[in-house]
């Protein structure tokens, strides 16, 4: 299958839709100095996520501007959902703020500025996690996102192929961790879990119960 094409038709398809546009939602964005955000498929592919699991408590660990936070809580707004989501870049996160309130979706969202590796430790019980931060850091945040996530909640993580896919040699350095934190995904026997090849990748890995 020729992807290239798969991913125009797709974004052809989806053009129309009046949820949250990456590529407008930047441009109205006055900080022009900020972390990698989400693309609109992967932004897609979280409402249907979480469309279908309906939590109430959302943690997103990495906000830059906001985009993929006002996704989500675009969607989790529909049931009164919140989410929580951290950041350690100050300038970053004021921007979401003021992206948030453009949106409409500020009253959904909880900011905490920070680093996450101290803040995680302090908080408890969420029924989904999106994971998109410095990617240094996922195989640190692993045991920390196992033990938030309830049971049968969702853990999503992003740009999880950088092992294999054309990356610019400047991100070079981020492939082993990204490796590492695959690795021990796969392994770990509190997950059910796969990789979807949705933007640079996307993993997706479900809590399993624990038996009586």
């Amino acid at each position: 299958m020729n992807t290239e094409n798969a991913e125009s038709y797709i974004a052809r398809l989806y053009s129309g839709k009046t949820s949250l546009n990456q590529a407008l939602y930047r441009a109205a964005t006055d900080l022009k100095t900020y972390g990698p955000v989400i693309d609109d498929d992967v932004a897609r592919l979280l409402r249907v996520l979480i469309w279908l699991t309906r939590p109430m408590r959302i943690l997103e660990i990495g906000t830059s501007i906001g985009y993929s936070t006002a996704c989500i809580a675009q969607t989790v707004a529909e049931w009164g959902g919140t989410v929580t989501t951290i950041e350690q870049d100050e300038k970053a996160s004021l921007q979401a703020r003021a992206n948030f309130e453009r949106a409409g979706v500020a009253g959904s969202i909880e900011q905490i500025l920070g680093d996450a590796r101290t803040v995680l430790p302090q908080l408890d019980a969420f029924d989904f996690i999106f994971l998109d931060v410095d990617k240094r850091l996922y195989p640190p945040l692993l045991p920390e996102c196992a033990r938030l996530l309830k049971e049968e909640g969702l853990l999503v993580a992003e740009d999880t192929l950088f092992p294999v896919i054309n990356l610019d040699p400047k991100w070079h350095d981020l492939i082993p961790p990204i490796d590492e934190f695959n690795r021990l995904v796969a392994e770990c026997p509190e997950f059910e879990s796969t990789i979807l090849p949705v933007g640079d990748g996307v993993t997706v890995a479900v809590r399993k119960a624990q038996s009586v």
